[in-house]
């Protein structure tokens, strides 16, 4: 019996130990010590998002009622229903996205984008929630594979987004690039399918959607040189950053997020298929 114990208590020692460890991944601390009322005041909080984004976010038009559904919209009612908290989302352009939290008129922003040293100036971000990589879209054919291929050409990115700032520094080594800006990526992409540039630098998961929808245009990965993810945007001093982390660390933890993920970009769902982004079902 003895040596049956012996064996026992280190062996139900390490499974506690290896109990925690998950369960701290999963969260750091699993209880949230305040609800979010009490932390902010109010019991329905504002995300303000670009819907032109899919798969992250896009506009549905379904039996006449017109919606913004995505990766991220899914991510934000996972977010409220386990807070506890009314969920409202208001739309803008990307590069109003982060004025809007600096002038109080949202609580927190999701749309794809990257925390990068520049933002981190003017608000706070999450923990990432989800990596993707640039691409350069081109018509197939042209041979636009590379960042050294665009040498004296025009390539259009979303005006406000990581592309634009990776798109200035390949720029910078790339000679005759010209970079044009605008504000939706629909309309970048319509751009490049009339000829009126030669490509596009856009995320990868974006890209997938739009060549599902247009076969005459091919996509290729940029290698990273600069920080890439996504995560949640808040103004700077939010107290909503660590329990909205909590959640993101559970849904990591248990499986919940790879089933988004899943549903969302492993292939787009059907409503990728629309190059418009306002889609009718």
């Amino acid at each position: 019996m003895k040596q049956r114990n012996a064996w026992l208590f280190p062996t139900i020692f390490t499974l506690v130990v290896i109990v925690s460890a998950i369960a701290h991944f999963v969260s750091p601390t699993l209880s949230v010590a305040q609800s979010i009322k009490e932390l902010t005041g109010k019991d329905e909080l504002t995300m303000v998002t670009s819907p032109d984004y899919p798969p992250y976010e896009f506009y549905l038009t379904k039996e006449g009622e017109r919606k913004i559904i995505g990766f991220d919209i899914d991510i934000a009612n996972r977010i409220a229903q386990e807070l506890g908290f009314k969920l409202t989302i208001q739309e803008s352009d990307f590069n109003g996205l982060i004025p809007a939290l600096q002038a109080k008129q949202a609580d927190f922003v999701m749309a794809g984008m990257t925390p990068t040293p520049e933002r981190r100036k003017n608000v706070d971000f999450s923990i990432i929630y989800y990596d993707a990589k640039d691409t350069i879209i081109a018509p197939k054919g042209s041979n636009l594979t590379k960042p050294e291929d665009l040498k004296d050409k025009a390539v259009d990115v979303q005006l406000g987004t990581i592309q634009e700032q990776n798109a200035k520094e390949i720029a910078k080594k790339v000679p005759g690039m010209q970079i044009k800006q605008l504000n939706r990526v629909p309309d970048i992409i319509q751009e490049i399918k009339s000829g009126q540039i030669a490509a596009v630098i856009v995320e990868d998961t974006v890209a997938t959607g739009f060549v599902e929808a247009n076969p005459e245009l091919e996509f290729n990965p940029i290698p990273s040189e600069q920080e890439s993810g996504s995560a949640i945007a808040f103004p700077k001093g939010s107290r909503l950053v660590e329990p909205f982390n909590k959640v993101l660390y559970r849904m990591k933890g248990s499986g919940e997020m790879y089933a988004l993920v899943k549903k969302w970009f492993w292939p787009f769902a059907l409503p990728m298929a629309s190059p418009r982004v306002t889609v009718t079902l």
